[in-house]
């Protein structure tokens, strides 16, 4: 049996008599990717009260191994919250080079609200802390330019009303954003996603059935408190708060 390597994370590989091929980087990329996912999971199930040991344990690794990765919880979010942005630049340059504009415009919106509505701890992070400013800033560029194509594109196509704005969308993911984190429900945001896309096409033609019409039903609009923060640890309204 191979030895272990001085980094604990990888030991070679080779029979008696065979080349003996090193693959601590291998091994290393490979853990490092498994941290990223498993924290992923666990702070959108956990949110960020999840301990980086929570996360090491979640991917089957073990702790050393996570803290040689990222040196403390904080250093795994600003990962995760930069790769968060990322995708965001990704979904909306895809949408501004579809050729079908509304389609562009609409797909990149549900992947973007998509992101939100999965990624709960990231979401906290993105909505509610100065940590998200950064890792935004690298991307923010490339994305507002995506924006206003695929906005200027869908008014060329006659598809989107004449007076909508690429600010329109930003306001729309962030109300999307609090649906999800107000009701708890992480698929609510499609209602309302389609009610908005009606609202932003050109002519009442456009208009399609609103998905999941039970979705509605499982909260009482009466009751949340949306005033306040939801109680700590939840994505649920919590009480009136004094």
């Amino acid at each position: 049996m191979a030895a272990p390597s001085a980094s604990g994370e990888a030991g070679e590989s080779g029979g008696s008599g065979a080349a003996r091929t090193p693959r601590p980087r291998r091994d290393r990329e490979l853990n490092r990717r498994k941290l990223l996912a498993a924290a992923r999971e666990v702070f959108r199930d956990h949110g960020l009260k999840a301990t980086l040991d929570d996360v090491a344990r979640h991917a089957g690794l073990g702790v050393g191994t996570a803290y040689r990765h990222f040196p403390n919880k904080q250093v795994l979010i600003d990962e995760l919250v930069d790769d968060m942005f990322a995708r965001v630049e990704e979904a909306t340059r895809e949408g501004a080079e579809d050729a079908d504009a509304w389609r562009g415009l609409t797909v990149s919106l549900e992947r973007v609200a998509e992101l939100q509505a999965l990624d709960r701890g990231l979401r906290e992070v993105v909505l509610h802390s100065e940590r998200a400013v950064p890792a935004g800033l690298r991307h923010r560029e490339q994305i507002r330019r995506n924006v206003d194509l695929v906005v200027e594109r869908a008014k060329e196509q006659g598809v989107l009303r004449p007076d909508a704005e690429p600010w329109d969308l930003v306001v729309i993911q962030q109300m999307l954003a609090a649906v999800t984190e107000r009701s708890g429900q992480p698929d609510l945001w499609r209602r309302y996603l389609r009610l908005l896309l009606d609202g932003l096409r050109t002519g009442p033609e456009g208009t399609e059935p609103l998905p999941g019409k039970d979705y509605g039903k499982q909260f009482d609009v009466q009751e949340p408190n949306w005033t306040g923060p939801p109680p700590t640890g939840t994505d649920a309204p919590g009480p009136p708060q004094d």
